[in-house]
């Protein structure tokens, strides 16, 4: 067994899904989207300064730029954005459960809308997660979760989804949104990225926004840990452990993000966990890892026209 691996891939799930929990506490003190235009600006930056640092120029092929724009606009400003967003009512957990979906969604596109075949494995995987889903959705919101904050959650995977299968298909895009081809700039690509982020969030955080913050020392310690882990050391590991292992089998440990994100929740900010919870979690990490195993074997030919 690959240790070194392992660990890379339990500590870059650790900080994706614990970027929920440290979410929750920022925009309970901040306007959200000044919160996350300020955060695309730093971690940003900071990916641009290691970049140049490394050699790393601008992108000179229409792939990249193509992958920027989507990204930072699908990733960035939808995603983050709308979660940042929803997560003033909606619980840290509920808000990492749905982003788990993510590639449950992406393969299920995959079939619906590019005629790729699903492997039985995946088939049932796919119905195990979307059924994990259900189980605490349907607990959740009998429970009285916001239905409409959880709705922009899932419009917001919906969109990172599209968007990995748009750069997928354009351009053979790795699942960090930079294309192979771009191999050699990744930090410069991740930092555009972000800045596209910002770009398009400012305005809207101007013009909805009362620019009201609460100088705690929670919020402090929650922006700068999700400014530094979430993006930049977990990104840092990614590329890691994908020159490692392959972008793959590297995807393959997102089936811990429903339980990693759900306990973070718990054990941070005290969101209450039933056995419901429980159980669904653990069925829809049963479906992703279904999905990803599938997907490291050999692809079945696309159906025909």
């Amino acid at each position: 067994m690959d240790w070194r691996a392992l660990g890379l891939g339990v500590a870059f799930v650790a900080m994706w899904s614990s970027a929920f929990t440290s979410a929750r506490i920022i925009v309970a003190d901040a306007p959200p989207f000044l919160a996350l235009s300020v955060r695309f600006l730093l971690s940003g930056g900071i990916a641009l300064g290691i970049g140049w640092a490394l050699g790393q120029r601008l992108p000179r092929d229409r792939a990249q730029w193509v992958a920027v724009a989507i990204f930072g606009v699908c990733q960035n400003a939808l995603y983050l954005g709308l979660n940042f967003f929803a997560m003033r009512t909606v619980e840290a957990s509920l808000a990492a459960i749905i982003a788990s979906m993510l590639p449950l969604i992406v393969a299920a596109l995959s079939w619906a809308f590019l005629r790729e075949r699903l492997a039985p494995l995946a088939a049932a995987g796919l119905a195990a997660g979307f059924a994990g889903v259900l189980v605490i959705m349907t607990a959740r919101l009998g429970g009285g979760a916001d239905i409409g904050a959880a709705s922009l959650c899932l419009i917001g995977v919906l969109a990172l989804s599209v968007a990995t299968l748009m750069v997928r298909n354009a351009s053979g895009a790795s699942k960090s949104g930079a294309s192979k081809s771009g191999a050699g700039n990744l930090w410069i690509v991740v930092g555009l990225q972000m800045l596209v982020g910002a770009v398009l969030l400012f305005p809207v955080s101007a013009a909805i926004e009362t620019w009201q913050v609460n100088w705690t020392r929670t919020l402090l310690l929650a922006f700068t840990y999700t400014v530094f882990f979430p993006g930049i050391a977990a990104t840092m590991i990614w590329f890691v452990l994908v020159r490692r292992i392959g972008a793959t089998r590297a995807a393959t440990f997102h089936f811990l993000n429903p339980f990693i994100g759900v306990a973070t929740a718990a054990l941070i900010l005290g969101e209450a966990v039933t056995a419901r919870d429980l159980i669904g979690v653990a069925i829809i990490m049963a479906g992703i890892l279904a999905v990803q195993i599938s997907r490291s074997t050999p692809a079945l030919p696309p159906l025909p026209e």
